[in-house]
């Protein structure tokens, strides 16, 4: 299957060269799974097989793009595809800059982030798993809901300007366990992300909806009185508020559209806690990494922060030419971000529970319906959801009502930050929006924040 990709982008090449059209190919291909449960009960079971081709042509400053979705035995639509884009780009208006078109200067191919055997996993496989991940915890008031989604991406380049081909295929998985009360209306989560079948065990998220069923069924839930509490937050919420990072803070996009809550000003001094360093590390597979940008850029270790320290900026390649700045090798689908660990020997839910406290903590897994308030100011709003605990300082648990945080990532990873977790974990951000772009982020498995404040309030589930 790879060669006949290949060779029909060598053949796409060729025609274009044969109309003197100056040209990009972009093939995506995805096979994506998805088994969605409702109410206890499988609700969707779907599968489908998908090519993209997206066909770009430039004259000058114009710049024209036309996508289609295609079967590799369609040789001729895809041809006519190059038509189009080439008789589009004709009337296109052009850029106040000149857009750069990628030569790339040897065949790069890469696989290691493929596994077959998760690609592939049945239907019946995927039940196992959720009926393994819940096994013996539902009731007649205790229902399950969730998803399990798996598949593999396929993307391979190649342009007018060299012979040369890049393809990069990855598998991943991504599976989230909601059990709910149908009466009570609390909810408690699990989730998980693997880049090979070997990542995927349920007994992990078993015993933690466990733990948590628990303490939602015994345990006393409260109203919290709005303050300054001393936060735990648990991965999901963590990959959440990278996630916004990523977008308004250190993109130079996002900088000179007045967008991010960085400057230059900043670059070289210190923006965050000491104990916040994050990277963009494409050899981190469960990330599912970029080895090679799209402009056939090397990818290696990015630092962003270290100890703190603001270190760069990130260039898609075109921020970088319509703003006249040097690309960073960032013209990929996603990053490959990793936050480090510290030095708080903690890697269970269970074991946080247990540490001993000199205050009360409260723990936040998750942040529900995340917005931007200002991203000038990093100012972020979310509310807790999906098992939030209040861990007493005299060794009890109550359960808290959901609460509403409003905060620049300027403070909440600011010095308030206590401690990480030596134990670090994946979280998949993956959207289910668009063609297939697995996306993770490896996190602490748990934060510690102090005294940031909750804003709202909920008075019941």
């Amino acid at each position: 299957m790879k060669a006949r990709i290949l060779q029909t982008l060598r053949d796409l090449r060729a025609y274009a060269i044969s109309k003197n059209v100056e040209a990009t190919f972009d093939y995506h291909e995805e096979d994506s799974y998805l088994m969605r449960f409702a109410n206890s009960a499988i609700s969707l079971n779907t599968n489908e097989h998908l090519i993209r081709l997206e066909i770009t042509t430039y004259e000058g400053r114009k710049r024209a793009s036309y996508e289609l979705i295609t079967d590799l035995g369609k040789l001729d639509e895809m041809k006519q595809g190059l038509d189009i884009a080439a008789e589009m780009v004709k009337h296109a208006q052009p850029l106040s800059y000149q857009p750069t078109v990628p030569v790339y200067p040897e065949t790069f191919s890469d696989e290691s982030g493929f596994d077959a055997a998760l690609a592939a996993l049945s239907n019946a496989e995927r039940l196992a798993y959720f009926n393994a991940g819940v096994a013996g915890l539902e009731t007649d008031d205790i229902q399950m809901s969730g998803i399990f989604s798996n598949g593999a991406n396929t993307l391979a380049q190649i342009n007018t300007h060299s012979e040369h081909t890049q393809y990069f295929k990855t598998s991943d998985a991504q599976v989230s366990i909601v059990l709910s009360h149908a009466t009570l209306k609390w909810e408690v989560i699990a989730e998980q992300s693997a880049q090979k079948k070997t990542e995927l065990l349920p007994s992990q998220l078993r015993a933690e909806l466990a733990f948590l069923l628990d303490h939602y069924q015994h345990d006393t839930p409260r109203q919290l009185a709005l303050g300054k509490y001393d936060i735990v937050f648990g991965p999901a919420a963590t990959g959440e508020l990278l996630s916004v990072m990523n977008w308004i803070g250190f993109s130079g996009g996002s900088l000179k559209r007045g967008f991010s809550f960085l400057d230059q000003e900043q670059l070289g001094k210190k923006v965050f806690s000491d104990k916040f360093s994050l990277t963009d590390d494409p050899s981190r597979l469960e990330t599912f990494p970029f080895k090679r940008d799209f402009m056939g850029m090397p990818r290696q270790s990015f630092p962003l922060f270290k100890n703190g320290v603001f270190q760069s900026f990130t260039w898609f390649q075109d921020d970088a030419d319509e703003f006249d700045a040097q690309p960073t090798g960032h013209t990929v689908m996603h990053n490959s971000l990793v936050l480090n660990c510290g030095d708080q020997d903690v890697s269970t839910l269970q074991e946080l529970v247990k540490l001993p406290r000199e205050n009360d903590i409260l723990y936040i897994p998750f942040l529900h319906y995340m917005n931007i308030v200002n991203p000038s100011k990093g100012l972020v709003t979310a509310s807790s959801r999906f098992g939030a605990l209040l861990l007493k300082k005299d060794g009890s648990v109550e359960v808290p009502y959901n609460v509403r945080l409003t905060h620049s990532l300027l403070d909440i990873f600011g010095d308030g930050m206590a401690w990480l977790s030596k134990a670090q974990t994946v979280n998949n951000t993956s959207q289910s929006y668009g063609s297939r772009n697995p996306t993770a982020i490896v996190v602490p498995a748990f934060i510690q924040v102090n005294g940031l404040e909750i804003s709202h309030s909920n008075s019941s589930y």
